[in-house]
């Protein structure tokens, strides 16, 4: 395995920092308009990246970073899957 690897950064849509893609978690908008939270990161479509805390997803929804960003409206569906993603890792 190579050590100098380069991790990919994605930029949290809720406080700018650039971070790596693993501590990220992808809200995806499919082709037909449908949101939802993709834990692989592959899906297909328009994506936006969130830090994992709840922090960053409650600045995100207050300030409607994500329907702003995927131009789509957000079901609150997408902020319980999002609360419960972070609520259930373990803190390092």
């Amino acid at each position: 395995m190579p050590i100098n690897r380069k991790m990919p950064l994605r930029k949290c849509i809720a406080t700018g920092e650039m971070l790596p893609k693993k501590e990220m978690i992808r809200v995806v908008r499919t082709k037909e308009g449908e949101v939802t939270v993709d834990l692989t990161g592959k899906k297909s479509g328009r994506g936006a990246y969130v830090s994992k805390s709840e922090a960053a997803i409650k600045t995100a929804k207050e300030k409607n970073v994500f329907e702003r960003q995927l131009e789509v409206e957000i079901p609150n569906q997408v902020y319980d899957d999002l609360y419960a993603i972070v609520r259930k890792e373990p803190t390092s």
